[in-house]
This record gives structure tokens, sequence and C-alpha cells, in this order.
């Protein structure tokens, strides 16, 4: 998950993955774009992103649904 430490919807949108995580038993990585130049480069603002490998599973809110469909794609 790309996140900022300041902004309120990357901490809403991680907290809404927490039960997926336990749920689905993923990881979870949590990188901060604005302690990674290249990161903040390519993402800008559209933070928080949900990220699977490279493939964007939702950004700024928690797309459950995207994020189910991905792990029964793997699973």
């Amino acid at each position: 998950m790309l996140s900022r430490e300041w902004c309120h919807l990357c901490h809403d949108l991680l907290d809404a993955l927490k039960p997926l995580q336990g749920e689905l038993g993923f990881d979870i990585e949590v990188l901060d774009v604005d302690a990674l130049p290249e990161l903040e480069v390519e993402w800008g603002e559209k933070v928080p992103v949900v990220l699977a490998g490279g493939l964007e599973l939702c950004h700024y809110f928690l797309d459950e649904a995207a994020v189910r469909a991905h792990f029964r794609r793997i699973g």
C-alpha cells in the first residue's frame, strides 16, 4: 500500500484493509511515498493506493470487491 503519514484517507484505507488481511491471509507492506521520491513522482496525489505486485487494486478508498477478486484469481 502506498501511503502518506499525514493522510487520513491512507489511515482509513489501511484500517479497512486489515480485516480482509485477516480473512484472506495476505501481507500488507506500507510504503510512505513522501520518503521515496521515485514513488512520489509516479503516484503524486493518487494516494492511498493498494497494489498487488505492480497491479493497482484500488486508490483513495478500499474496493473490497477488487481485492477479493484479485485473491480469487491467484488463489
